[in-house]
């Protein structure tokens, strides 16, 4: 972001307007509760906001150091169920991917450095006072995040769509973004300059995560948390490594509206029945990793004997998350297990 040259075009305003700021550099991918700890300490009394620039992880940092310069403690004193309602400034998200949706959610996700845990941080402290999307931000973002991030907001839009907890607010949300990100997703990752596709896209990403904050996600977030924690999997790409085997588990038990969302982001047709829409979602799925060379956890490098010998925490970290109690299928431990261990056999 600073030797890119982006964060120029975020400063060189605010500088020829007089304002003064300071620049937190110091996050990471898949941040954690140690750099939160040293953004809030940079924080001083006349800072009177954060402007938080980037992809999700950025944004979710700015959230964090809000919430935590509020009352102290650890970040970890603020996971859910606790509620994170109060900020000690605004925060107002400028998102460069397509990503996360993170620019319009009340949530945050932080690792426990400490435990190796994936920390979701919900409440109103970690709602964006504003958030400005534009989507030419997205035009320099290599294929691996472009792919990355658009899976990751098909999947908050469809967890969305098929969570225990959908309404119709969040259904209007779900269907519009499935429909963008599944007509869009492949030409944005091929034709990165694509203004139409790109465009989309950030739409799509906005209201997926508008979607899934009135709706929650479910088991495939539940499970991808703990695999980022112990493997340092970008959270997108550990979504999009789940997403087939994750629908497949669940799809009887919501057909119909997995069926739906098939048609509405192209996998199936508007006349094919529930059953065939089903089976056409779980062959698309399949097939746009493929497209996207998604890498499954072998490929990406994580070794069998390391992956299961972690594989009982991440299940109870995943069932711990209440995430998976969102599923159209409610998932029992060993089944966790067993989608963890069927998803490392995959070559």
């Amino acid at each position: 972001m600073v030797s890119s040259g982006l964060l120029e075009r975020l400063t060189q305003p605010l500088r020829e307007a007089g304002l003064v700021f300071d620049v937190f550099a110091e996050t990471i991918p898949e941040p954690t509760d140690t750099v939160v700890q040293a953004g809030v300490a940079r924080i001083t009394p006349r800072h009177d906001c954060l402007l938080a620039f980037g992809g999700g992880s950025p944004i979710d940092t700015a959230k964090a150091m809000s919430i935590l310069a509020s009352n102290g403690g650890k970040m970890r004193d603020y996971k859910a169920p606790e509620l994170a309602d109060i900020g000690k400034l605004p925060v107002i998200a400028i998102p460069t991917t397509a990503g996360t949706g993170s620019e319009v959610t009340r949530f945050t996700v932080i690792t426990d450095a400490q435990r190796d845990e994936k920390m979701l941080i919900a409440g109103l402290g970690a709602l964006p006072l504003a958030a400005i999307v534009d989507y030419e931000l997205t035009f320099s973002l290599p294929p691996r995040i472009t792919a990355d991030t658009g899976l990751d907001s098909f999947t908050h839009a469809l967890e969305a769509y098929v969570s225990r907890r959908a309404n119709p607010f969040s259904d209007a949300l779900a269907e519009s973004a499935m429909r963008l990100i599944g007509a869009n997703l492949r030409t944005a990752f091929h034709e990165p300059r694509n203004a139409q596709a790109r465009a989309a896209m950030m739409l799509g990403a906005t209201q997926a995560g508008l979607a899934f904050s009135n709706a929650s996600v479910a088991l495939v977030h539940g499970m991808s948390r703990p695999i980022g924690a112990h493997f340092h999997v970008p959270h997108g790409l550990s979504n999009a490594m789940l997403l087939p085997a994750v629908t497949r588990f669940s799809l009887q038990a919501a057909l119909p509206r997995y069926a739906q969302a098939a048609r509405l982001a192209g996998f199936a047709g508007a006349g094919d029945a529930d059953e065939a829409a089903g089976t056409k979602l779980l062959a698309g799925l399949e097939a746009l990793n493929t497209e996207l060379a998604v890498p499954t956890p072998a490929q990406f490098g994580i070794a069998a004997t390391a992956w299961h010998q972690k594989i009982q925490l991440m299940a109870e970290q995943a069932l711990a998350s209440g995430s998976p109690a969102n599923n159209p299928k409610i998932p029992t431990l060993a089944e966790i297990i067993a989608l963890y261990s069927g998803l490392h056999a995959v070559s």
